[in-house]
């Protein structure tokens, strides 16, 4: 009788972009919670665009854009969020806020962009980014 052969395969399975996308928006969700932000809804998303966190502080709603960079060989995380990003972002805030019953004249609201960067995960905040003439 032939000895039997057992053959193991192991598939590992690593992460796509978007669950990789998930744990950073996560990370960022965490660390503006340990500055009193409370969290509203992660990953809106509409024809106009995507939001990856709202969330309030106070009485002011925060539109949050989460982006990672490991390295910055082609700009920094922070940079990644151009003009034609911002733009989609607002349109898609201001489709959430009237969906949800917030009127845009009379709700404070801002847009802020969480950049984290590097192996490290070096987190900044920068808060208010879209400003207008």
């Amino acid at each position: 009788m032939l000895p039997t052969i057992l053959i193991l395969l192991v598939v590992i399975r690593l992460p796509n972009k978007r669950q990789i996308g998930q744990a950073y928006e996560q990370m960022a969700e965490q660390y503006l919670c340990r500055h009193h932000l409370i969290p509203i809804t992660r990953n809106f998303s509409c024809r106009s665009g995507e939001i990856d966190l709202i969330m309030q502080q106070g009485k002011c709603l925060v539109f949050i854009e989460v982006k990672y960079r490991t390295q910055s060989h082609y700009g920094s995380a922070v940079e990644a969020v151009n003009w034609q990003k911002q733009q989609k972002l607002k349109r898609a805030a201001f489709f959430w806020m009237h969906k949800n019953g917030y009127s845009i004249e009379h709700c404070q609201f801002r847009f802020d962009v969480i950049a984290i960067q590097g192996h490290h995960h070096h987190i900044e905040w920068f808060t208010n980014i879209l400003v207008e003439g």
